[in-house]
């Protein structure tokens, strides 16, 4: 008896139909049991983490694995690295290549880069936002423990330039994700704001009452826990 294929070969990859969850989760398993992926992408943990990127690579057309390689998490959170958005950019084929314009005095908060390109159906040149030296100490991504703000700031000046011209020209080239770079300049604060708050403890509970008419939370007599665990 022929083996009748259970997933037809026109199925493609996502969360849509059986079939095709199901073919997403057999290339899942396959690439999170391979080395060349990156750590949190490898074993039985990193399954479900191939699976999502392997549906973001169907929905934006690209090559699953170099989806992989640039799909970063960075404080738990999934970016793209800058390479692999300027690389986007460049071979969606509705705008020109990024060009980064310089401006300003080296050396001097005053120096900085925007980005630029020309949207092919219409032959307007667009502009990305300026992004500055003092910008980058403004905001604390110079100082900050790690930075190579100070060590390849023209490096720095294009990835930013090129993250805030794609995210104000064309977001859904990223998929409303930052860079790792931009990520990786925030505090945990910014991407955390709010704090984690404590419940009341048990005995925070038990010594509290509700008013049945008010419905407010009243302090009731205090329980020993001790002399009601003896009782027993």
């Amino acid at each position: 008896m022929t083996q009748t294929n259970l997933i037809a070969s026109d199925t493609t990859i996502g969360f849509n139909t059986q079939a095709s969850f199901e073919l997403v989760q057999r290339a899942a398993k396959m690439l999170a049991s391979s080395t060349l992926v990156p750590k949190d992408y490898q074993g039985a943990a990193g399954m479900a983490n191939c699976a999502i990127a392997l549906n973001m690579a169907q929905r934006m057309g690209a090559d699953p694995l170099m989806v992989l390689q640039n799909l970063v998490i960075v404080h738990g959170r999934p970016t793209w690295s800058s390479q692999f958005l300027i690389a986007t950019f460049n071979s969606c084929g509705r705008y020109s290549s990024l060009k980064f314009e310089f401006f300003g005095d080296k050396g001097t908060d005053d120096y900085g880069c925007r980005a630029t390109a020309k949207e092919l159906s219409t032959g307007e040149v667009l502009t990305g936002p300026d992004v500055t030296i003092a910008i980058s100490k403004t905001e604390g991504w110079y100082n900050r423990n790690g930075s190579k703000w100070k060590t390849i700031p023209e490096l720095m000046l294009r990835y930013r330039a090129a993250a805030w011209f794609i995210r104000t020209v064309a977001p859904e080239l990223s998929m409303g994700l930052h860079s790792s770079e931009e990520i990786r300049d925030m505090e945990e604060k910014e991407i955390n704001p709010r704090p984690v708050s404590k419940g009341p403890s048990i005995n925070d509970l038990i010594n509290q009452s509700i008013d049945a008419e008010t419905g407010e939370i009243q302090e009731a007599e205090p329980v020993d826990l001790d002399e009601i665990a003896n009782s027993v």
